[in-house]
């Protein structure tokens, strides 16, 4: 689709999001837009100089019209939640409340009854999101404090940031259960995110990041992103407009490093964060360029 032809779609749209539904096309127009190309006509008799009179001139041919028929662009603002408070804080206190009692997600019996809500800024203009809260962070309360939270902050330090000044949450409010549960942790179901997303986009609607970082392939697919890391890293997606960066999640840096390939992994990641950091206008040391870069 071509640049004007996208301009002219958005146009559209916004009309019939204002309830008009028709628009009116200069007499050619339609031919250009379909590319639709007419044999010229026969040249006409010359026509005699009018006289200096004045006459009316003759009346123009119809214009066309066009009926819209591209529905509006789809919207999650239906899986928002209605929050009371004046003020961010107690909006976000008010909605963490409500994650306590949340019945969706509290009668299944493959969630833990533990809520794990988020931490960090309100302000912030980065978010990242991981999947379901894991054994260390049911303990503490706390989304991303165990090993791979850990390395999570290193991240965040090596970027220039504290992670005070970021927001981190989840896509799942409670860990997944399992059989002899132990430390052991599971990726959530997508019936297990159904039931919790509408608090991770009533964060996001809240806080309006200028970016977020999905870590992993389940946080990306929670806020609608579906694909392999492999295929969706690398480049910016959208999460209701905002620019959506998808990495590997800091667990997987882990395993890679145990299997010796952690260089591989770790630049991957960080090549991902230098376009988020471009993205931010934050600055970029040579140095910071060169991180994890193989000898």
């Amino acid at each position: 689709m071509s640049a004007a032809s996208q301009l002219l779609k958005q146009h559209l749209q916004q009309r019939q999001m204002l309830g008009k539904t028709h628009v009116s096309l200069r007499p050619g127009t339609m031919d250009r837009l379909t590319g639709v190309v007419r044999e010229p006509a026969a040249r006409a008799a010359p026509a005699p100089e009018p006289s200096r009179s004045f006459a009316a001139a003759p009346a123009p041919a119809p214009a066309a019209r066009i009926l819209i028929e591209t529905p509006p662009p789809e919207t999650k603002k239906t899986q928002l939640l209605e929050v009371a408070g004046e003020t961010l804080e107690e909006k976000l206190a008010a909605l963490r409340a409500m994650a306590e009692t949340w019945e969706p997600a509290l009668s299944m019996s493959s969630l833990r009854k533990t809520m794990v809500f988020a931490v960090g800024s309100p302000l912030a203009s980065l978010m990242f999101v991981g999947e379901a809260p894991g054994a260390e962070e049911e303990k503490l309360g706390e989304p991303f404090v165990g090993p791979a939270g850990q390395k999570l902050t290193a991240i965040i330090k090596a970027m220039g940031l504290e992670r005070r000044r970021v927001y981190i949450s989840n896509i799942c409010k409670f860990r997944p259960a399992m059989d002899n549960q132990g430390s052991g942790n599971r990726k959530p179901t997508a019936e297990e995110m159904r039931a919790c997303v509408p608090f991770v986009l009533t964060e996001i609607d809240l806080i309006k990041p200028l970016v977020i970082v999905a870590l992993g392939a389940t946080a990306a697919e929670g806020l609608g992103i579906p694909g392999t890391v492999g295929g969706l890293r690398g480049k910016f997606h959208s999460t209701g407009g905002i620019p959506t960066m998808v990495t590997y999640h800091p667990s997987y840096l882990l395993r890679e490093e145990q299997t010796g390939d952690g260089i591989r992994a770790k630049r991957a990641v960080w090549e991902d964060m230098l376009k988020v950091m471009e993205k931010l206008g934050l600055p970029i040391s040579e140095k910071q360029r060169g991180y994890f870069q193989a000898k």
